[in-house]
């Protein structure tokens, strides 16, 4: 197995996990979760490339995420690029 593979693994591994922890996250708001836990993504548009996804689907899920105030922040917006930086919320 490439090293890729085995991280892509990893990371498809712990978006079910988190989703298992809390059954009302969709699978890309558990992506970005993790994604932000594991220093990979964080913003908007990287997270949609990296995982190949529209970007408008990544801003739907992540502003539902930040609505819940509880788990992720929003940072910065682009409204040029309609980037959205965020980090894990400070529990």
């Amino acid at each position: 197995m490439s090293n890729e593979a085995i991280g892509a693994d990893r990371f498809l591994a712990l978006v079910a996990a988190a989703q298992d922890r809390d059954i009302g996250l969709t699978s890309i708001q558990a992506g970005l979760l993790v994604a932000a836990e594991l220093g990979i993504a964080s913003d908007s548009r990287s997270f949609a490339r990296m995982l190949g996804i529209g970007h408008a689907l990544v801003l739907r899920d992540l502003s539902g995420l930040a609505e819940r105030g509880d788990m992720l922040e929003i940072v910065k917006r682009d409204p040029r690029t309609m980037r959205v930086h965020y980090k894990l919320a400070v529990l």
